[in-house]
């Protein structure tokens, strides 16, 4: 008896298994990409093993006289939907890639000045938080949720509030554990990052800033997890500031410590750079030493097991000498992208041996691979669905995925 009932347990769970698998299949959206990387290309768009999904062109996103630059992505909490933010010198326009077949463009919200190039938009609690280079734009906030009931779309957005602390913009970082926005390259502090409060949503607070060193390009905020265990749990930022990357402890926005700063060869303009997850290597990208010093594409990785006392670890050269302009880490790929040779995945899992490895790609702008300032600006690879967001100054928005993924 004992032997039977056991037996109908077994039968029942394996039955209630098999059935959960295949609801959860038949609720799965069946990736078509319009165009599969084969013999190196997807459609036009020279590539190794990155299909392509959807694209929007810049004249569909904004019309006519439409230049891209950069673009982040946002989860719905509760659809689970998934939307890419599409940067231009309009504004920034919000696209449903949920289905990315059927990819919708919901609307836009228009910055200030339409003809300033470079604006930057970044997330914290369904907020987007969007600032530009116009020296009148601030900050807007908009509500993303407004997104979810759209009823024809597309439709123009205006913000929800207006942040007016500054005025122009190079970018923003928010800390999404603590809570705080750090504005880079504004019209305060010297160019150095502009702290502000967004615990309170729609409250945005001025909490101060930074001023000593040079103006900076970009940064990358954390709550500390990595090797030195004198900054566990502290609050760190890591500037890409034009002539150095400077450290700071800013945990206490009243007390701020500068805990080290270092430069390496041949610095033209430091631009942007992401810790690996194990917080232990930190990776830049200059944004002016291929031009300036005949370099390829180069990627300068330093060793921050030890925070105090950075040490340069290595440079990786790529094969073209296209300008790199962003890069970020998920897992052990550095996803990096290159103005004229599109986007580059870097295997990084050796890096303590000082060795990368490029094992994929994707070139939204086929025509060359020069040292000029067009095609891909910047790229989004942390959605759950593994779709990959690309923004480009060219041709607008890609949607790629990696290969039989």
């Amino acid at each position: 008896m004992i032997k039977k009932t056991f037996f109908i347990i077994l039968i029942t769970l394996i039955f209630s298994c098999t059935k959960n698998d295949v609801f959860e299949r038949e609720n799965q959206i069946i990736i078509n990409p319009i165009a599969k990387c084969e013999n190196g290309f997807a459609g036009e768009y020279p590539c190794n093993d990155y299909d392509l999904l959807t694209h929007f062109t810049l004249e569909e996103i904004g019309g006519a006289d439409t230049t891209g630059n950069n673009c982040w992505g946002w989860v719905d909490p509760i659809s689970k939907n998934e939307y890419a933010l599409m940067c231009t010198n309009k504004g920034v326009t919000f696209i449903n890639i949920t289905d990315p077949a059927n990819a919708v463009i919901v609307g836009t919200l228009k910055t200030k000045a339409e003809n300033i190039l470079n604006k930057n938009v970044k997330i914290f609690k369904s907020t987007a938080y969007v600032v530009s280079e116009d020296p009148l734009q601030g900050m807007q906030l908009f509500n993303l949720s407004r997104l979810i009931d759209v009823k024809n779309p597309p439709v123009e957005f205006t913000s929800d509030i207006n942040y007016s602390a500054f005025g122009k913009a190079n970018n923003i970082v928010i800390n999404q554990d603590s809570g705080f926005a750090y504005i880079t390259g504004t019209d305060t502090f010297n160019g150095g990052p502009h702290f502000v409060d967004l615990n309170i949503t729609f409250k945005p607070a001025e909490a101060g800033g930074y001023d000593i060193d040079s103006y900076s390009n970009d940064a990358q905020v954390i709550t500390y997890k990595g090797p030195d265990t004198d900054y566990i749990d502290k609050e760190i930022l890591i500037g890409s500031n034009d002539n150095e990357i400077v450290i700071l402890d800013v945990t206490d926005k009243d007390n701020l410590i500068k805990i080290s700063t270092i430069s390496y060869t041949h610095i033209g303009k430091s631009n942007q750079g992401w810790f690996t997850e194990d917080f232990k290597y930190f990776l830049i990208g200059d944004e002016k030493d291929e031009e300036i010093f005949s370099l390829n594409t180069r990627t300068i990785i330093f060793d921050f097991t030890d925070l105090d006392n950075p040490i340069h670890h290595f440079d990786y050269l790529g094969n073209t000498t296209a300008i790199d302009k962003n890069g970020y880490v998920k897992e052990n790929i550095y996803y990096q992208t290159n103005f004229n040779s599109g986007v580059k995945m870097i295997d990084i899992s050796n890096i303590e041996n000082k060795t990368f490895t490029e094992i994929g790609f994707f070139d939204t702008y086929p025509e060359n691979n020069n040292t000029e300032t067009n095609g891909t600006w910047n790229v989004y690879p942390f959605l759950p669905s593994g779709n990959i967001i690309v923004s480009d100054f060219n041709r607008g928005l890609f949607i790629i995925r990696k290969s039989n993924s």
